[in-house]
């Protein structure tokens, strides 16, 4: 975060879990009329139900998001492939560029990559500082990688600890 007299022009907190409520209403409010533009126009025009996901969750990042915002996204990578977490990368990187700023609460060792986050660890310590390669997420997704047979013994051996010897 940083501290300015300048407050974001735009802003959206979304839960991934929620969104298909946010599509919902949005098609609600816009079937009652007003004497504005229907709401799914500011996002791309097209109902979110009749998108997968990944499509309507991009429509929301390429039309709804502006720029000089602010943007809180909890879990974006629910049911998104690693190509489609790519293109929110992509989509970040560009709203970046236009003074945005993003907090986000993920499990996705792909969104951990963005260059130069700062990556905090949350438990119930607290949270802290840490670097991308010692995030568990990476490190489980690096060791399931590099060798899949061992890592698949290792989850369906009685103790099921993948993570022994990281």
């Amino acid at each position: 975060m940083v501290r300015s007299y300048l407050r974001p022009g735009d802003g959206y907190f979304l839960r991934a879990e929620s969104f298909f409520n946010v599509a919902t209403e949005i098609e609600r409010l816009d079937s009652e009329g007003s004497s504005g533009d229907p709401i799914i126009e500011a996002y791309g025009g097209r109902s979110l139900h009749e998108q997968s996901h990944g499509e309507s969750f991009l429509a929301l990042m390429d039309h709804r998001f502006r720029g000089q915002g602010l943007y809180i996204l909890d879990e974006p990578e629910a049911a998104l492939s690693p190509h489609r977490q790519l293109d929110i990368l992509r989509r970040m990187r560009e709203l970046v560029l236009q003074e945005s700023q993003f907090i986000i609460a993920t499990h996705s060792p792909i969104l951990l990559a963005y260059p130069n986050a700062k990556i905090l660890l949350l438990d119930q310590n607290g949270y802290k500082p840490v670097r991308y390669e010692d995030t568990e997420h990476y490190q489980l997704t690096r060791r399931f990688l590099n060798d899949p047979e061992e890592a698949l013994k290792a989850v369906f051996a009685e103790s099921g600890n993948l993570f022994r010897g990281l």
